[in-house]
């Protein structure tokens, strides 16, 4: 079992293969600040709510046995300091950053995919946070009614909500408000403002960058028969658009969309962003572009300039400036700025 994006297809498969890095010379990117490794359960015991999918979650004091259930939400929770009140985590895309790495080491993994009900239970949870709605099914946790009813709150992220007129449109404000709802809910929310700012700060001085001046750019995720691209209206887009980029498919509705090959072929982009996964790494769609006989004779293929994100900096959340980071760096290897 995959977990489910919002808008995105049923992902299935492994691959080793190690990606071709544009940015590889780079050093560690910027991002969110690491807080404190000895979070306690700090903040005030009083009743605290929030609006989350149009549930109303609330916890009667800070939880101290977080379960966290996708690698978006295992971020966020390590971006706030909050490892020491983990009692478990489960499925990642890629891999955790170097920076929070120590962290995500001290928590146990339940499960490399999805837990069993039954493991996940045994981890005696007070409290679970996903960024999808597949994680909250009979066939994983069971719905957040029936865990509501055991008394264990949960939270997924607002860009996951089962219900898609719920769900959290595609802005920096989205992705902040998701960090501060954490927050709250564990009583750390200057920690929140903290990633804020430096988040802002970053985006301004991209900006500033522009990098990305007079590229077109595809964002290629997934899928060799029928490329799975960014869209106007997702992560990929937030990223282009703070450094400058033209996304090729910015006309197109939704945070992502498969499109035809003539198609890519007829936007002839500058350069193209890869999505690195486990369940379908960089390489392997390099080595699928740089073998087909048409794909290969694009301009960006035969430059290699290719850009390579992890996937978890790919969708809207904490590490989604990350992201960005390393596509101004690697778009200004192309085009520096003048």
């Amino acid at each position: 079992m995959s977990p489910i994006r919002p808008t995105g297809p049923i992902r299935v498969g492994r691959a080793a293969a190690t990606a071709f890095l544009l940015t590889g010379v780079l050093g560690a990117c910027t991002g969110a600040p690491a807080p404190s490794t000895s979070a306690g359960a700090t903040g005030s015991a009083a009743p605290v709510s929030v609006d989350n999918c149009g549930t109303t979650v609330t916890v009667g004091a800070p939880p101290a046995r977080l379960v966290t259930l996708n690698e978006g939400a295992t971020e966020v929770a390590l971006a706030l300091g909050l490892q020491s009140r983990m009692a478990g985590t489960a499925y990642l895309d890629d891999s955790i950053p170097e920076k929070w790495k120590a962290a995500y080491d001290s928590v146990p993994v339940l499960s490399e995919k999805y837990p069993t009900k039954e493991k996940l239970l045994a981890a005696r949870p007070d409290f679970l946070y996903s960024s999808y709605a597949s994680a909250f099914t009979d066939k994983v946790a069971g719905t957040r009614g029936e865990l509501q009813g055991q008394g264990i709150p949960s939270y997924v992220s607002p860009f996951g909500c089962s219900d898609k007129s719920k769900v959290a449109p595609t802005t920096w404000q989205s992705v902040w408000g998701e960090l501060t709802d954490v927050a709250k809910v564990f009583g750390v929310p200057e920690r929140a403002a903290a990633i804020q700012q430096q988040q802002e700060q970053q985006l301004a001085r991209f900006k500033a960058t522009a990098a990305g001046k007079d590229l077109k750019v595809l964002w290629f995720d997934s899928d060799t028969k029928a490329p799975f691209v960014g869209a106007g209206h997702g992560g990929p887009q937030l990223v282009l658009d703070a450094v400058g980029a033209r996304n090729v498919f910015a006309d197109l509705p939704g945070g992502w969309q498969n499109v035809s090959w003539e198609k890519v072929v007829a936007a002839d982009p500058d350069a193209i962003v890869l999505a690195d996964a486990s369940w379908d790494t960089a390489q392997s769609k390099i080595d699928y572009l740089e073998q087909d006989p048409v794909l290969s004779k694009l301009g960006a293929v035969q430059r290699k300039a290719f850009v390579v994100v992890p996937f978890s900096e790919s969708t809207p959340g904490v590490l989604l400036a990350d992201g960005a980071a390393k596509v101004s760096a690697g778009l200004g290897q192309l085009h520096p700025a003048s």
